[in-house]
């Protein structure tokens, strides 16, 4: 699938320069990748029009890729499943057993990594 043909979207999604999430925002638009953050408050990051959470994303997510702690995480476990991404990527600190058995009955794929890894490296 060819980046621009390719919906990720970032729960967690931070304004703040310094934090992972914003930067894997940045790296996956330089990239080319179509991108939505998710945020409950903030309504603009990098450009980008912010959705408040899983349900108001309105096309297919072909990657859900995760900044959220799994104390946060874990009472989304409904909305990530019907959210049905094609792939979901449990960024370091956010991984959650419950969710991802959540996400292995659903039949949905997940990974534990880094996505600015996986992007500095083509493997994303």
């Amino acid at each position: 699938m060819h980046p621009a043909d390719h919906h990720v979207a970032v729960l967690g999604a931070s304004p703040k320069p310094q934090r992972y999430a914003n930067q894997a925002i940045r790296l996956l638009l330089e990239h080319g990748y179509r991108v939505t953050p998710i945020h409950p408050k903030i309504p603009e990051i990098e450009g980008l029009a912010v959705a408040p959470d899983l349900a108001s994303v309105e096309r297919p997510i072909d990657t859900l890729t995760l900044y959220v702690g799994p104390a946060r995480l874990e009472p989304m476990t409904e909305a990530l499943v019907a959210a049905a991404p094609g792939r979901v990527i449990f960024n370091p600190g956010t991984e959650s057993v419950r969710v991802q058995q959540a996400l292995d009955a659903a039949g949905i794929p997940w990974e534990t990594a880094c996505t600015l890894v996986l992007l500095r490296t083509g493997q994303f």
